[in-house]
């Protein structure tokens, strides 16, 4: 029975060591709280570390097998680890990088070392327990290279990764000296996940510059396997924290504020100390609103909780420094006796009690700097019973992109802020209770349950997918049947692409005309009534005419833009197409040929191509990725589209392509017999549109197609095609089976 492994640097659950021993008390997190229904099930385990350096052997074995029955097993780290490990490249590289502090950053390479050897040690635990059949789902940035160590030890592992934090943009990912081995970690998944379809953009042009790599709607090819990227914005338990706003403690504890607070109204802040929070920045914020509004001197005040975390590390004390600081000029400047302007702690502070907070507060302000989703404004939404309340939000944080009711800010704008806060404390109750309304259902719906629920189902379709997508070689007993079927047909439909396809490829376009040993196989493949022969190219209409015009063959030009019957005149696929696009283009393409040598611009009738074969291999990288996302931006919102094919990109009008000629002729004729062959992306269009029964081969090394079979090369295709003219079904051996 197949079970799913959950994989995280933390385990859910605190250990203490206590005069008694070590104990283990279960997480609150939100985490632990959407996946608790996913390990305790079914024998189902959570991987990872308890919180606590054990080094004793005996006393690790306790803790395994103590875990063992809360469906956890642990990766023990030692001091070193720990030290290198989490505090230095997870939380010194890896956290102010991702979050846009890369000037906080270090480039250790023990850090990295140790990063490295963590993973590895990682990877040995969950093999240790992973059936071939089993999910694996990895979290988080203490793990990036994990996914690809788990990949290269099972190939065919169901693997997903979720990514809990920013993903930066490409600018940021090459500053760090392990980007590409970071990126690359990351691409053993089957699924990542991400917060927001902006973190995702992010990944895919980092993948696309750093590693070459072409992506579309979100799918990255990769040598061996399609990964799918997504986004799967995170949830909280809705009725967990409605229920306990609801409680008869909270409402105690909101009490015993209210006495203590007076009649002031009350700002909450919540946060772990952070620079990425921008708790500095709101406390700003709130000084220049008692100077910009004094009436809201004595009737407001901040309550403000920061959570200790790694006060030891410079930046954070530095941080903690400043936040006391503050806090402490601006009550020694405002308050009095019966009123002081922020109540600050310095403390985390349990449930119940944060529970009473939400209730108690008029206002949220929830702005960090940047965060990856931030859980704190969906807690206070669901706290909400009476559905008063205003949420303040920083357009930088990952919920910003559901949560639209809230009064959206950007958390460096002192002066929005406070105009933000101005506006809160004023806002009608009426309009309050219709924004909370909005939101509260929203994040009841999408809870992080569902969220869950939604990525195994969407790492299970992507493992479908891309098993549909893994190609089988064209063997000797396939090739006997297709060699049977198609001397069975009445009428037959053979789709044959031209360059990578008929003819090997060449430096310069022009020098791929046919020899005659291929003008001869097609002309005995068209010799038979019973053959339609559609050569489906990417070329122009004068190159096919004046290379194999002579010939009774049927074509499409430039991926479906012209076609001819044999023996008729050229015509549109669709009418209409324009081509004054053109000029608004063509000075991009020429801006890209100036900067890489070898590199040339084809123009067609209704489409701009270009060819870089010739230039040099990584320079043509590099280019090709920069022009892709140039082009991509510039055709966004138009009827244009940018294919890339091999060692090419074009541009053309969307909507027309070799699929849709395809469906037009199997639909026109309704031949008994099938056969496609294509080299390139542009070509599973074709296989895409094609009925169940035909027969599709991807000609070349990639396995990945939506073809039915694939074949070697050129060479293989000649043969193929020869063995069609054979009069028995003798099946010359491939390269595959030789």
């Amino acid at each position: 029975m197949s079970r799913t492994l959950i994989v995280s640097n933390r385990l859910p659950t605190k250990g203490q060591r206590t005069a008694e021993g070590l104990t283990f008390q279960p997480s609150e997190g939100g985490l632990a709280t959407g996946l608790g229904s996913i390990y305790q099930a079914d024998g189902n385990v959570w991987v990872g570390w308890p919180g606590l350096s054990i080094e004793e052997p005996a006393e690790q074995a306790q803790v395994t097998e103590q875990l063992r029955q809360d469906s956890m097993a642990p990766v023990f780290l030692t001091e070193d680890e720990i030290r290198d490990f989490y505090e230095g490249f997870s939380n010194s590289t890896l956290w102010p990088t991702f979050h846009y502090f890369s000037q906080y950053a270090t480039y250790e390479q023990v850090h990295w070392e140790a990063y490295v050897a963590v993973n590895e040690k990682f990877c040995r635990a969950v093999l240790e327990l992973a059936g071939p059949d089993d999910t694996i789902w990895v979290h988080d940035y203490q793990l990036l290279l994990l996914p690809d160590m788990l990949r290269q030890q099972r190939p065919e592992a169901t693997i997903g990764f979720f990514l809990h934090i920013p993903f930066p943009s490409y600018e940021l990912v090459r500053v760090l000296p392990w980007g590409a081995q970071l990126l690359q970690g990351m691409l053993g998944a089957d699924l990542i996940g991400f917060h927001t379809f902006g973190y995702m953009h992010h990944f895919l042009s980092a993948v696309s510059h750093l590693l070459g790599l072409p992506s579309h709607n979100g799918q990255v090819e990769t040598a061996t396997r399609t990964v799918l990227a997504d986004a799967f914005p995170m949830g909280i338990d809705y009725h967990r924290y409605a229920e306990a706003a609801a409680s008869e403690a909270a409402r105690q504890h909101e009490h015993a504020y209210r006495e203590a607070l007076g009649h002031t109204r009350v700002v909450l802040s919540i946060d772990r100390l952070d620079y990425s929070k921008g708790i500095a920045q709101r406390l700003r914020a709130f000084e220049l609103l008692l100077l910009r509004y004094p009436e809201w001197r004595e009737q407001v005040s901040l309550l403000m909780l920061v959570v200790p975390s790694r006060d030891q590390v410079a930046q954070y004390a530095a941080l903690k420094e400043e936040i006391d600081e503050l806090v402490g000029r601006i009550n020694a400047q405002y308050s009095n006796i019966a009123w002081n302007p922020i109540h600050y702690f310095y403390r985390s502070f349990p449930p119940d009690e944060l529970a009473a907070l939400y209730r108690l507060a008029d206002v949220a302000l929830v702005t960090p700097v940047r965060d990856g989703m931030n859980l704190v404004a969906k807690e206070f939404i669901a706290s909400k019973t009476d559905q008063r309340g205003v949420l303040i939000l920083s357009e930088r944080a990952g919920a910003a992109q559901e949560l639209a009711d809230a009064l959206l800010i950007n958390p460096t704008n002192t002066g929005q802020l406070v105009g933000a806060l101005h506006e809160a404390l004023h806002m009608p109750v009426e309009e309050q209770q219709t924004r909370m309304a909005a939101m509260q259902a929203l994040v009841q719906q999408y809870d992080v349950f569902a969220w869950t629920r939604l990525f195994l189902d969407r790492l299970a379709y992507s493992k479908i997918k891309q098993q549909i997508l893994a190609t089988d070689t064209l063997d000797a007993p396939t090739r006997v049947q297709l060699l049977h079927d198609y001397r069975a047909a009445g009428q037959r439909l053979l789709l044959l692409d031209y360059d990578g396809t008929l003819v090997r490829f060449h430096g310069s376009p022009q020098d791929a005309y046919p020899r005659e040993d291929l003008l001869q196989l097609l002309s005995n493949l068209t010799s038979d009534v019973r053959n339609q022969v559609v050569i489906i190219s990417g070329r122009d209409r004068a190159t096919l005419d004046r290379w194999l015009g002579h010939l009774p063959l049927h074509f499409v030009a430039e991926h479906g833009v012209w076609l001819r019957r044999a023996g008729e005149e050229w015509r549109p696929f669709q009418e209409g197409l324009r081509a004054d696009w053109k000029r608004d283009i063509r000075p991009i393409l020429e801006q890209y040929v100036s900067r890489t040598p070898g590199s040339a611009i084809e123009e067609k009738d209704y489409s701009l191509v270009w060819h870089y074969r010739r230039a040099d291999a990584g320079l043509g990288a590099v280019r090709t990725r920069d022009l892709l996302n140039h082009l991509t931006f510039m055709t966004s919102n138009t009827d244009l589209q940018v294919l890339e094919g091999n060692k090419i990109l074009e541009i053309k009008n969307a909507g027309i392509n070799k699929g849709t000629a395809a469906a037009q002729w199997v639909g026109a004729t309704q031949p008994g017999f099938i056969l496609a062959l294509g080299d390139d992306r542009t070509d599973e269009d074709i296989f895409a549109a094609l009925p169940p029964g035909a027969y599709s081969l991807k000609v070349g090394p990639t396995p990945r197609s939506r073809a039915r079979y694939s074949v070697a090369g050129v060479a293989e295709v000649h043969r193929l095609l020869g063995s069609l003219l054979q009069p028995t079904l003798v099946a010359e051996p491939t390269a595959a089976d030789a």
